[in-house]
Formats: structure tokens, C-alpha cells, sequence
């Protein structure tokens, strides 16, 4: 945890320019964006106390001295907030691989939204449960490890479901640095990450901009192989209960031709064979 405090903090200092805060440019120099001693001079602190938190060897690190780190960073409230796991990591207890459940009433809650798309995502973006539209949507269910991230990444048709691959593969890798940051030490998210390092070559130059972004709502277009594109807004509830699990509802604006081409797909889909909130015979593992 103490590298990827450190490489998160390099990479926000690369990204502002001494002239950006009123700091001389001064000469040629190695790396890009503010020296070690600049952030310094703009939080307030030593230098010598600076870099002994970027090297992560300062464990009692007070609020208001991580505030005005922040500030000089200009970090947003997630990107602060992910600071803040980083410097103080979590304890939890390691606990051996098993299925993350879904509660009885959220899969009830999934069915009885019949006319919105919408899914589970749990830890490290694994699709633990979805409606009968969502899958016929994205098409979960013939996912062998419904993982969004792994779809993203690994699936031969990640590009052409989502035209705007580029935005959705650096909000996926943005979402599971935030996911590490609040989870560190996972083991099962160590493993993932070390996957699409391998089998991703976008993957492994994403991963290192440390970029950081919560799931909270946004754009998503899908270019669906029956009906064409749609055009979803989504938004994100928290689980109550289980902070780990979001619910994920994708909307789409009235009178438009995506809610034209999404009431197509719903009769399309009401016409195939019932469908579980879960395909019975794959249920989501735990990775």
C-alpha cells in the first residue's frame, strides 16, 4: 500500500504545472509537473516530512495536514477521500474466498423492475445479480465470470457493445484503483489486476495513471446488435447494509429512440424463454 501511496501522489504532482499555482518554472527539469519541495511550499509542510509521506513512512498524519495536501493537489472529494484510504488503510481481516450473496428482497426489487435495466455490481465490478432486461441488454448471462471489468477488457466484444470504449475502459480502471484503495491488501483484487495487466496491454497503461473515480451516475452508450444504439443515463444506489454493492439502473430519456428502441428490445426479450434475475446454473463467484 505504501507504492501505491506513493506512485498516486507522483502522478497527481505531474499533472500541475509550477505556473499553474503561481510558482516559477524555473530550469530544465527531470519530471513533469511540481517538485517534491514545491507541494511542499504549498501545503505548508517540511520537505523532509512531504517525503517521508510519499514514502509512506508517516503512519499519524493529521487531517488538517492532509487537507492542505489536497488542496495544493487540487484533488476532488473522491480523489481526497482516496488519499486519505491510502494514508490510512483499512484493517480487515483476510477471509477466505467465497461467494458475495445478494439479499432476497434486492433480487426481488431486480424482477419488479421490469421495465429498467438494472444489475448488482459487488467487489472488484463482479455482476452478482441482474433483471431479465439488463441481461438482454448486455447479455450477463453468457458471461462465464460476469465481471465488468474483465468484460471490458478481456471480451472480444467489449468494442463494439460500447462505441465509446476509450471513456468506459478509464472509468472501469478509475472505479478499481478506488476499490483497492478502500480494500487494500485484497488479494482477490491483486489477482484480478494482475490479469488484465497480463492479457490487457490498454489495461497496463491505464492502470498506472492512478486515476480514481467513483460510481455514482453518468453516460453510457450501447450499440446493441438487434436494436442499435441506445443512450443510457445511469444511476448508482448503495446497498444499505452492504456498502460493497451498488445497484446499477440505466434509464433512458423519454420520447427519445433509444426508449423507442429499448421498448423493442423489452418485447424481444418478454418473447424468449423466462429468465432468472440470475442465471441459475452460473451464479457470480467471488474472485
Amino acid at each position: 500500500m505504501d507504492q501505491d501511496l506513493g506512485d498516486f501522489l507522483r502522478s497527481r504532482r505531474a499533472r500541475i504545472q509550477p505556473e499553474d499555482v503561481g510558482l516559477p518554472a524555473g530550469g530544465r527539469r527531470r519530471v513533469p509537473g511540481l517538485r517534491r519541495e514545491e507541494l511542499a511550499q504549498l501545503a505548508g509542510v517540511s520537505v523532509d516530512y512531504y517525503v517521508r509521506l510519499e514514502q509512506g513512512r508517516s503512519p499519524n498524519v493529521s487531517d488538517a495536514v492532509l487537507d492542505a495536501i489536497a488542496r495544493a493537489l487540487r484533488l476532488d472529494e473522491t480523489e481526497s477521500a482516496h488519499l486519505r484510504n491510502l494514508v490510512r488503510p483499512a484493517r480487515t481481516a483476510r477471509r477466505t474466498q467465497r461467494t458475495q450473496q445478494v439479499r432476497p428482497g434486492v433480487l426481488r426489487m431486480l424482477e419488479m423492475m421490469d421495465d429498467v435495466p438494472a444489475f448488482v455490481l459487488g467487489r472488484r465490478m463482479d455482476i452478482l445479480a441482474w433483471n431479465p432486461l439488463a441481461d438482454a441488454v448486455t447479455g450477463f448471462s453468457a458471461l462465464d465470470r460476469p465481471n465488468a471489468a474483465r468484460h471490458t477488457f478481456l471480451h472480444p466484444d467489449a468494442r463494439e457493445l460500447y462505441p465509446e470504449w476509450s471513456a468506459v475502459a478509464a472509468e472501469t480502471v478509475a472505479y478499481l484503483h478506488l476499490d483497492a484503495g478502500r480494500h487494500p491488501d485484497d488479494p482477490q483484487l491483486a489477482a484480478l489486476v494482475g490479469e488484465l495487466s497480463m492479457k490487457s496491454e490498454q489495461f497496463r497503461r491505464l492502470w498506472p495513471r492512478q486515476d480514481v473515480k467513483d460510481k455514482t451516475h453518468g453516460r453510457k452508450l450501447i450499440r446493441h446488435p438487434i436494436v442499435g444504439d441506445l443512450e443510457f443515463r445511469y444511476e448508482t444506489f448503495a446497498v444499505p447494509g452492504d456498502e460493497s454493492q451498488l445497484l446499477v439502473a440505466y434509464t433512458v430519456a423519454a420520447g427519445s429512440p433509444s426508449e423507442e428502441r429499448l421498448r423493442l428490445l423489452a418485447s424481444w426479450q418478454a418473447s424468449e424463454p423466462p429468465a432468472d434475475v440470475r442465471p441459475p446454473s452460473r451464479e457470480p463467484r467471488s474472485r
